[in-house]
């Protein structure tokens, strides 16, 4: 972009007029500069910038909107800079304007895309906007019937929270707005945890309706909301292939999985999850979707303690296991391949032949080509042939950003256990 100063009629200039490069006019916002060759990430759209590309950063206060330059003065992004983070700013808008406004719109089409998906029509339970995949890094909002759950993951949307929560009461209109904005991202940005209803006020259970099944949602609840909404083309699956098995939910949260399973026609659908609170959840879910308590017993225990009892309480027929990432990072990654293949060789070993086994892992660590390598060891241990029926359907209000891989981290396989 060039900007072209020319004179009026009668200007001792004489009519004459100079051309500016973009790249050397001033900036409405303080300027980033990356080191030379390091701005191919951003030109890729990725949205991290770590500290090691940095040339020279302005000073200013974290979470403050920078425009991020390359070596050469080139525009490449408008950003959100935190000085006490390692990733220390992140992009959020790759064209040159106002990225107040680029922000809105990024906030609008997301929203727009919820509902022009058929799938989600059938659900009040929506996730509106997913982080980076929806180019918004730091912003996590789901939608729960005529309320929302709003999480702030890093400085720079917490800094912009009242032109969120407002933009947001505008595009939606709902009830109240809950914010939980809590975990482990807030303390890396350090930021302390934030929680409570921003606009309006709802109640402290909100039942909300998914394919025909309820779910309670609680705002405030310790843990996650009340259901895990990236599963939720899983749960179908899992619907689909139930009618006349028993079913085993092995980290059930609360129980999903194994409503998806009686509903889909199982003739009993059994949860384990060490958490109590989850269990109590759970068995509230059986009777509120009309399950007696001998088709959904409900098992509170470490999933692995469960799984070596020989035998297991119930003859199963199809095990699930969607267990939490056991590995969050490089280190943890050889402590999580054990703890992965013992989960499920010790589930196929008590399935029968013919035997269903959806796993599951939210590992960002372990991809696509390591988890199966995975299985593939746990059906040695277990001397069983395994064949894959189906792999993971993703849940489609959690776009996963071509630009950024990361928020690719959700896998499954439907494994028939011979």
């Amino acid at each position: 972009m060039w900007l072209q100063l020319s004179s009026s009629k009668g200007d001792p200039l004489g009519g004459l007029f100079f051309v500016i490069p973009s790249h050397l006019m001033p900036s409405a916002y303080p300027i980033l500069t990356l080191k030379p060759g390091s701005e191919v990430h951003v030109q890729n759209r990725h949205h991290a910038i770590y500290r090691t590309s940095v040339q020279t950063a302005p000073v200013c206060d974290n979470g403050s909107i920078v425009e991020v330059r390359s070596a050469e003065g080139q525009f490449l992004c408008f950003a959100t800079i935190n000085n006490r983070s390692y990733l220390c700013a992140r992009a959020f808008s790759f064209e040159e304007g106002d990225p107040m406004e680029a922000l809105r719109r990024l906030i609008k089409r997301s929203i727009e895309l919820r509902h022009a998906l058929p799938s989600l029509r059938d659900t009040d339970a929506i996730r509106l906007i997913n982080a980076e995949g929806d180019s918004i890094p730091g912003l996590i909002v789901d939608q729960y019937g005529e309320f929302l759950i709003v999480q702030l993951t890093t400085v720079g949307m917490d800094k912009v929270r009242v032109f969120i929560f407002d933009l947001l009461m505008e595009l939606r209109k709902p009830k109240g707005i809950y914010e939980k904005s809590t975990g482990s991202a807030r303390k890396k940005e350090a930021l302390g945890d934030r929680e409570g209803w921003v606009r309006g006020k709802g109640t402290e259970t909100i039942t909300v309706t998914e394919r025909g099944l309820k779910f309670l949602i609680s705002p405030s609840g310790s843990q996650k909301t009340g259901l895990f909404l990236d599963q939720r083309e899983m749960r179908s699956l899992v619907r689909e292939n139930a009618a006349g098995l028993t079913v085993l939910d092995v980290c059930s949260y609360v129980g999903g999985f194994a409503l998806a399973a009686l509903s889909g026609g199982a003739l009993a659908a059994d949860s384990v999850d060490y958490d109590p609170e989850a269990i109590e959840t759970g068995k509230k879910h059986a009777v509120l979707n009309g399950f007696s308590a001998d088709q959904s017993m409900m098992y509170c225990e470490d999933a692995f303690d469960f799984l070596r009892r020989r035998p297991s309480p119930r003859a199963y027929d199809f095990i699930i296991l969607d267990p939490p990432a056991f590995a969050k990072r490089d280190t943890e990654l050889d402590l999580a391949k054990h703890a992965y293949t013992d989960l499920n060789r010790m589930a196929m070993e008590i399935l029968p032949p013919g035997g269903l086994l959806l796993t599951c892992s939210c590992s960002y660590q372990i991809d696509v080509p390591l988890f199966q390598t995975i299985i593939f060891h746990a059906a040695r241990q277990a001397k069983r042939s395994v064949r894959i029926l189906q792999r993971h359907h993703h849940a489609y209000d959690h776009p996963v950003n071509i630009y950024h891989p990361e928020t690719d981290y959700l896998k499954s396989m439907l494994l028939w256990i011979e």
